[in-house]
């Protein structure tokens, strides 16, 4: 066991693998028998139900581990999925669950409310996908870091004991060898075969986006407003420092403490006013504020 004493003010158990238990041998059977996408699909069902998870699931890693993408997921009962929405994410949106998977250490968190406070943003996502305790476990292959297996509940906090997160551990390594073994040259194609998309929820309707239709986002309380090019306007459930970090920096950029604007889509630039800049978004009826803070930022990106 690594770090254990450390972080246990924060109600988290961080592990190293040891020889597992009956798990083990149901993924080496499933692996054998089925394609491998099919069996970790089989498998997450079967360690999910048994223990007494709900929701289980896999990410996988870009092969530069700079974004990340939910590939399978089981749920049961009125446990929401959120596969289609964590599709090309950044990475730092985990950070702080990262550093430790870069180390091969699992990550038991028995209640997400005591995560520290440099968990803030992994917090928030535990948050909205209504989790109360997470079991995170990294994959490798060959010494190298290619995904996440983990299971939530949603009901009820949930403490994973050692003989089962070692269990766990030992079924990741199998899928790593199954999965990424001798695939080394083409990891990339296989990562990037699906174009990069952002989910948003509608009345219960999931709609993918791509992130340049995004003309900006403005904070709504606990709520961000996801102004699209089409002029619609989306209520997402997510925080605006939560689309921080989902959207590409490359053009979006914050205007205000209250908004993320998409430089491919500003119209003008409004500074007759010393006291007040005011920006013009395609397909947004309004103008929006740009802070002194933020005015730099803005001129650098505008060119202005």
């Amino acid at each position: 066991m690594k770090d254990a004493g450390q972080y246990a003010t924060h109600n988290a158990t961080y592990l190293d693998g040891y020889p597992p238990s009956d798990w083990l041998y149901q993924c080496a059977m499933a692996l054998l028998k089925r394609p491998v996408n099919d069996a970790i699909a089989d498998l997450l069902a079967f360690m999910g139900e048994t223990s007494d998870a709900d929701r289980a699931w896999m990410i996988e890693y870009r092969p530069d581990l700079l974004r990340l993408r939910n590939t399978h997921e089981w749920c049961r009962g009125q446990t929401q999925p959120f596969v289609e929405q964590l599709q090309d994410v950044p990475t730092t949106l985990i950070a702080w669950l990262h550093r430790f998977m870069v180390k091969g250490l699992a990550v038991a968190i028995h209640d997400i409310n005591d995560l520290p406070r440099t968990a803030r943003p992994i917090q928030m996502e535990f948050q909205r996908q209504g989790n109360k305790s997470v079991l995170s476990v990294p994959v490798f292959h060959d010494g190298k870091l290619y995904g996440i297996i983990g299971f939530d509940t949603t009901v009820q906090h949930r403490t994973w004991s050692p003989q089962e997160v070692r269990a766990v551990y030992q079924c990741a390594n199998l899928i790593g060898q199954a999965k990424y073994a001798n695939r080394r040259d083409d990891r990339r194609a296989l990562y990037d075969g699906t174009t990069a998309v952002i989910y948003l929820t509608m009345r219960g309707v999931v709609r993918g986006v791509q992130p340049d239709a995004i003309v900006g986002v403005r904070s709504a309380g606990n709520y961000s407003e996801i102004w699209l090019d089409d002029g619609s306007m989306v209520l997402d459930s997510r925080a605006l420092g939560m689309w921080c970090t989902l959207l590409p920096d490359k053009t979006f950029f914050r205007v205000h403490r209250t908004a993320i604007a998409n430089a491919l889509h500003v119209m003008d630039v409004d500074r007759r006013s010393v006291d007040k800049w005011l920006i013009r978004m395609r397909s947004v009826d309004s103008h929006w504020p740009v802070s002194r803070s933020y005015r730099k930022l803005l001129r650098e990106r505008m060119g202005i």
